[in-house]
């Protein structure tokens, strides 16, 4: 069974995470999400312990999986399963992460909202900018212990003392990030809307369909081909949230982010700044973004 998993929130830095740890720790050999203990959990434990079958056994063996931090279901289910699973949650400025998930979902075409009303009313946005909320659930069935907190900030700040950290803590040899290909850039960025969403979204629908069977060769052939970049990149630009939206969503969010200082000690008066993701985006929010 895993011994970890990185339950997000999506766009808090968990596919670099997943990108810097490929070799030292046993990931399925196909795709970083299996979405098991969400999507799949009816198809049984053994066809998702196949996704690690080739895994070798003196590595740590886990997954990445950013929706599982608002799912209860997927909370309890691994609690059952694997109740010494080591758990991964990562945080980053809730408006933007919230910001950057809406900008994946529109890429996708898995919403027409625009910003703030996605942010208030699509469950995948809103949940996961409950931080404090699903991270107190975590803890509970895990132990503070088992659950490491970590801020995208501190990735910012030190990428190896970051990666270290994680090494440590799912129990994985320590290695230098220097000079791997992806350490210093930004991944799974999302900059532009689709250039020809009818076309996107057939496509995007045949990845996850060929996904949804476990043909996951097939679907990263799709993915990385010139079709997806026909259809996907070169559209226009997003447009930054107004300030406005900025601090009404920061208002609503406050409560979780007093219940996440709590959780962990750390002050995170910046995060409720009214006007401080749009300030930063103003200045280049790009250059340095991290999913």
């Amino acid at each position: 069974m895993p011994d970890f998993i990185g339950v997000g929130p999506p766009r808090t830095a968990t596919t670099w995470l997943y990108e810097m740890l490929r070799g030292h720790a046993g990931f399925s050999a196909f795709r970083k999400e299996t979405d098991f203990f969400t999507r799949f959990y009816g198809r049984g434990i053994d066809w998702y312990l196949k996704y690690f079958e080739h895994c070798e056994r003196e590595l740590p063996m886990g997954e990445f999986s950013p929706l599982y931090f608002a799912s209860d279901d997927a909370c309890g289910r691994i609690a059952r399963d694997i109740p010494r699973c080591r758990i991964i949650c990562s945080f980053r400025d809730p408006v933007d992460r919230a910001w950057s998930h809406w900008r994946l979902m529109v890429r996708n075409l898995w919403t027409r909202l625009d910003f703030e009303e996605a942010a208030a009313r699509h469950r995948d946005i809103r949940e996961s900018s409950r931080y404090g909320h699903y991270l107190e659930k975590w803890i509970a069935a895990f132990g503070r212990d088992n659950v490491l907190i970590l801020f995208y900030e501190d990735l910012e700040r030190d990428p190896q003392a970051f990666v270290d950290q994680v090494s440590r803590f799912i129990g994985a040899p320590a290695f230098s990030i220097a000079g791997l290909e992806k350490s210093g850039s930004r991944v799974h960025t999302v900059d532009s809307r689709p250039r020809h969403p009818r076309v996107a979204r057939n496509v995007r629908n045949l990845i996850a369909w060929l996904n949804d069977r476990r043909h996951h060769r097939a679907a990263a052939v799709v993915r990385h081909s010139r079709l997806w970049k026909f259809c996907f990149e070169g559209g226009p630009p997003f447009e930054r949230p107004t300030p406005e939206a900025d601090m009404r969503l920061r208002i609503r969010l406050a409560p979780e982010i007093e219940i996440l200082e709590r959780l962990t000690g750390r002050d995170l008066s910046e995060w409720k700044a009214p006007t401080g993701a749009y300030q930063r985006q103003s200045s280049g929010e790009n250059k340095s973004a991290r999913a």
